[in-house]
């Protein structure tokens, strides 16, 4: 289905932890929508704050979003344009928003990205692990059978792969790893990104685990 409409949903990046990385086509955008859709609005209105935007922020997260998007349908129709944001990097990447743009976009509304800061490709660009084939496997299961199930189905692919994971299930997580993937297998650990205490480890699951 194709439709015109004038109004625009904006998909905004922001920054993953330095707020320096934000684009200028990002700022103009953050300042000239009619309202900001927001995972965590408070955190977004520490960042326009820090720009010195005044946005209208609504809060778009996964216990609302299905909710809200007849909500949005009506701002976009009445001639609003709309900006979607996450908390941190590119919005829809582990991130709320599927539905919305799912939904919108099915129906033929306008759907611009702003493109940004990424922690998936931040973290593959300084890794020195193969980039031109990868897969990224997102969080893992956080119950112990489901995190070594789809890890074990992982276990024969050749590709690099890219996990998210919780500070409070790290050392599970590297420990099931080095018991289904070996203890040799080669990894890196990126933490903090763009931020003052970045970390990144080089080197063995067994290394690693140590």
């Amino acid at each position: 289905m194709v439709k015109k409409y004038t109004s625009v949903l904006y998909i905004v990046a922001t920054p993953i932890g330095n707020l320096g990385d934000i684009t200028q086509r990002a700022l103009e955008t953050l300042r000239e929508v009619d309202r900001i859709c927001a995972e965590d609005t408070r955190n977004t209105r520490k960042l326009l704050t820090h720009f010195g935007i005044q946005g209208d922020l609504q809060a778009l997260h996964d216990h609302n979003e299905r909710q809200k998007i007849s909500q949005i349908k009506g701002w976009l129709d009445a001639g609003e344009n709309i900006a979607l944001v996450s908390d941190a990097g590119t919005p829809l990447i582990s991130d709320p928003g599927y539905h919305l743009v799912n939904e919108l976009g099915n129906e033929g509304y306008k759907i611009v990205p702003i493109p940004g800061a990424s922690a998936i490709i931040t973290a593959l660009s300084i890794a020195g692990l193969p980039t031109d084939r990868f897969t990224f496997e997102g969080f893992l299961p956080a119950k112990s059978v489901g995190r070594n199930k789809a890890l074990q189905a992982n276990s024969k692919e050749g590709r690099t792969q890219v996990y998210y994971e919780s500070s409070h299930r790290i050392v599970a997580t590297v420990e099931a790893m080095a018991l289904i993937y070996g203890d040799q297998r080669k990894v890196v650990l990126a933490r903090e990104l763009t931020k003052m205490f970045e970390q990144v480890y080089r080197g063995e699951l067994s290394g690693l685990l140590e």
